[in-house]
């Protein structure tokens, strides 16, 4: 039997988080807890046992989990600049960095018993969507969807991003989210305009990103055909890529796309670089994030247009079988686990 593993979901339509338990291929939902509107990106700092909640039109809401019924409780919220679609922690769980998409920002503050104190300084990026840091913190990578960059910050001690230094993706691949495997000799960046991986080396000393290759993430007989920014990929059938995550062997990643609802299983070669698509998986109606449980073991994914969440268990070769479904809320759009 596998150690249970606590997942939640942020449902924006309802304002509420789904805590769900999963065990042994069972996914129980314990809790749906009321937390403000359009809730949507979350960072959890599972030693403190606290979560962090975007919502609209600019705020970060603190949470205390209570592991053992899985309800969040409120207790502190502070303004942003602006509506985040990207939160993030640093490993020792002592700053929060943001992205806004809209706003064009990229920002960072300190914590302090789980309340954010006076933000860094705003740096300016067109449409940002997504930030990493490293596990040294000596880094932040910040994805500008409208520049079409992946662009490193140093992060200094006191949450400054300075001395920035870009790393380019394809003209109109519209760049959304990343990932950097444990070794952190690679980041993955899914685009949500041309419906691929992309894969660069990282240099640890420097940090610069180098891109190496890119795979596609879009099933060819979806009938998809390239986006751009302002367009409605709904109703020009149009490649919405999503979200992408990594197996923790490093020997897979996957990859969501919402206008054909399937993700994407991409094995990696022995560089580390992502191979062509082995399987697309039907999954929960427009798909906008999903997560691979830290043991690997299994992926839960959810739907903008669905109000179910999916548990899948992963076999050997990255394929996906559906173990369990349940309830979770509208507007589904995170996942992020304890």
């Amino acid at each position: 039997m596998s150690s249970p593993v606590l997942a939640l979901v942020a449902n924006a339509k309802d304002g509420t988080v789904s805590t769900f338990r999963i065990a042994d291929g069972q996914l129980t939902r314990l809790a749906a807890s009321e937390v403000g509107p359009d809730c949507g990106t979350l960072a959890i700092d599972a030693e403190r046992l606290l979560v962090y909640v975007a919502t609209k039109p600019g705020s970060v809401v603190t949470c205390s989990l209570d592991p053992a019924t899985g309800e969040l409780t409120r207790w502190a919220e502070a303004t942003a600049p602006g509506a985040l679609a990207y939160l993030t922690l640093t490993p020792h769980g002592d700053r929060l960095l943001g992205v806004g998409y809209h706003g064009g920002f990229g920002i960072s503050w300190p914590l302090a018993e789980g309340r954010l104190g006076e933000p860094s300084a705003p740096v300016s990026h067109a449409n940002l969507h997504s930030v990493v840091v490293t596990k040294d913190t000596r880094y932040a990578y910040l994805v500008s969807l409208g520049e079409d960059a992946v662009i490193r910050y140093a992060l200094g001690r006191d949450g400054s991003l300075t001395d920035p230094l870009v790393a380019a993706a394809p003209k109109g691949s519209g760049p959304r989210h990343i990932v950097l495997n444990s070794a952190e000799t690679s980041a993955f960046v899914v685009t949500e305009f041309s419906g691929e991986v992309l894969h660069y080396a990282r240099d640890g000393a420097s940090g610069a990103l180098t891109l190496t290759s890119q795979a596609s993430i879009v099933e060819p007989d979806a009938g998809l055909t390239h986006s751009r920014i302002g367009a409605d990929p709904v109703a020009g059938r149009l490649i919405w890529g999503a979200d992408v995550h990594l197996a923790p062997n490093g020997h897979f990643a996957w990859a969501s796309e919402r206008s054909a609802s399937t993700i994407a299983t991409l094995p990696l070669g022995l560089s580390g670089e992502p191979e062509p698509v082995s399987a697309f998986t039907p999954t929960e109606a427009q798909p906008r994030g999903f997560g691979v449980t830290p043991d690997g073991r299994y992926l839960l994914a959810v739907g903008e247009r669905s109000t179910s969440a999916t548990l899948y268990e992963i076999g050997a070769d990255g394929s996906l079988s559906a173990r369990d479904r349940q309830e979770t809320g509208h507007g589904a759009n995170w996942v992020r686990f304890v």
